[in-house]
């Protein structure tokens, strides 16, 4: 992968260069819709009998508080009617299991670094990312992103379009060519657990990301729920800004224990909600995002939160009145429905849809043995007995996406077209506007094929010298069945299944083998079924 940086110096002719570069682009257009119009049958014929469930939900899904599936998945297609999708049976390396499940997709480099360390030291290797070497990666987020080094006092002043351009490009970019794979993932999970919608916080959605989610996805949860809790944009949008002791809103205390601690089963009552929410009155934000304590709108009569009293205390406390929520923090991030919560959440991102009670026992045996280490508890959900026994996931889209950029490896100079591929997919990261997050469940997802079909001739058609690049010298440079073979090893790790690989081929030699053909090919690659899942 070859990354661009820098500005080109103006040239004498630089608008009638554009103009030329508008026409390029145009007739660029004009090609690549009759390559997919001319593959678009072939697409059919080679993920309608493997691809997805004729079931389906919106193409870009609609966002609905507490998602649930609406009907049972038809298993003709070959998904049956559960999330217990068996592996492909030429899945059969167990470290290809590992590097699917801990990165955002298999590459030569991170097989051969599995196989090399063995299971256990390519899962330490992964934990222990401060010590991976992402220097490059993290320069070019520097160069093009500066935004998100910057405080929320100075990026008050900047182009909300530009803040927002500037993180969800930033997130693509790492999630798809950091080395730090692992913990790119973990950030995702993070960033859905601890949901807030871009479009209500805004800037302050920045340093949450930077100095909450980012500072946190491998460390302690209680470290990161209490950092999330003195966050200045979970204040703003869960309203807890507004929260006063004349009228304490409830909202964020209701999701601290629904969604973020204990879970909706976790043995709250409705009286524990509205404790809760006097217990916080006075942690809301000032100025231009600054979490504070202010003691002046503090309830300061007593209280009772889940079996504990919080005595009454008086205004001439001041600031140690914040005291209050930390303890209750504390409670709830010791609670045992929070071990089993988190444990639960962990297992279905990491492991399987639908752990078993041993799984979720033993996780959250480990969440209270090791005070919530995060890390202690993907050692123990990644072990070489349940993973490779795990059935597969299907990708979401930002996944997807992620590890399709991972395997073409184009030359980036910006990914503003993956950012609008990514609300095409029906996955605009950072918008979803309610705080359960974006769904990890596939009966969501498995409905959006056509946008699928349309991201991968999309990104196979990509040779722009100001956005992305995807050199097709390599596929060219043998035959036909070469060709097929570097996909396999660059898009499938190795392991194209029998039936996609002869359906590739079929197209390949079925036309001129030129730039149009592999492109097209490739295309079909990332729209295979065996693409599709991890």
């Amino acid at each position: 992968m070859r990354i661009t940086t820098g500005a080109k110096a103006q040239h004498p002719d630089a608008e009638s260069s554009a103009d030329q570069a508008t026409d390029n682009e145009d007739d660029a257009r004009e090609v690549s819709e009759r390559r997919s119009r001319r593959s678009f049958v072939f697409f059919g014929a080679l993920t309608a009998a493997t691809l997805m469930p004729k079931a389906s939900r919106a193409q870009a899904p609609s966002r609905t508080r507490r998602s649930r599936p609406t009907e049972p998945v038809d298993a003709e297609t070959g998904i049956v009617p559960s999330e217990s999708v068996a592996a492909f049976a030429e899945w059969d390396n167990p470290s290809s299991r590992l590097v699917r499940r801990a990165t955002y997709g298999i590459t030569n480099a991170e097989l051969a670094r599995a196989s090399q360390l063995g299971w256990q030291g390519y899962v330490n290797y992964q934990l222990n990312y401060t010590r991976i070497n992402d220097d490059a990666v993290e320069s070019v987020v520097a160069a093009k992103y500066p935004f998100l080094a910057q405080t929320s006092d100075q990026l008050f002043s900047a182009a909300a379009g530009d803040v927002r351009n500037q993180l969800v490009e930033s997130t693509i970019y790492r999630a798809a060519f950091s080395q730090r794979q692992l913990y790119q993932r973990m950030v995702e999970l993070w960033s859905d657990h601890f949901n807030q919608d871009l479009d209500k916080v805004g800037y302050l959605l920045v340093a949450d990301q930077r100095d909450v989610i980012r500072k946190n996805a491998l460390g302690k949860f209680p470290d990161l729920l209490k950092a999330s809790a003195h966050s200045a944009s979970m204040m703003l949008y869960l309203d807890q800004s507004s929260s006063r002791n004349t009228a304490p809103n409830q909202n964020y205390a209701r999701e601290i224990m629904e969604l973020h601690t204990l879970g909706v089963d976790g043995g709250y009552t409705q009286t524990d909600v509205a404790e809760l929410s006097r217990v916080l009155t006075g942690w809301t934000i000032q100025g231009r995002g600054n979490f504070i304590f202010n003691p002046a709108i503090h309830d300061w009569g007593s209280k009772t939160v889940l079996g504990v009293t919080i005595p009454a205390g008086s205004p001439s406390l001041g600031q140690a009145g914040i005291q209050e929520g930390e303890k209750m923090l504390d409670v709830l991030a010791n609670h045992p429905s929070t071990a089993r919560f988190v444990g639960t959440k962990m297992l279905r991102w990491l492991l399987t849809p639908d752990p078993t009670e041993t799984q979720i026992s033993t996780i959250a045996s480990v969440y209270r043995a090791t005070g919530g280490d995060i890390k202690s508890m993907i050692r123990a959900i990644l072990n070489d007995t349940w993973l490779p026994a795990a059935p597969m996931k299907l990708k979401r889209p930002f996944h997807y996406l992620a590890s399709a950029l991972r395997s073409a490896s184009p030359n980036v100079s910006a990914l503003t077209p993956m950012n609008q591929q990514l609300t095409v997919l029906g996955h605009p990261i950072f918008s979803w506007d309610t705080p359960d997050g974006f769904p990890d469940r596939i009966e969501y997802w498995a409905g959006n094929i056509v946008p699928r079909w349309g991201f991968g001739t999309a990104l196979s058609n990509l040779n722009s010298a100001t956005t992305l690049a995807l050199d097709t010298t390599l596929y060219r440079a043998g035959s036909p069945d070469a060709a097929v073979d570097l996909m396999n090893q660059n898009f499938f790790g190795g392991e194209m299944p029998t039936a996609t690989r002869t359906a590739l081929l079929n197209y390949i030699k079925a036309g001129t083998f030129n730039d149009a053909r592999v492109r097209e090919t490739i295309a079909l690659a990332i729209s295979a079924n065996a693409f599709q899942w991890y």
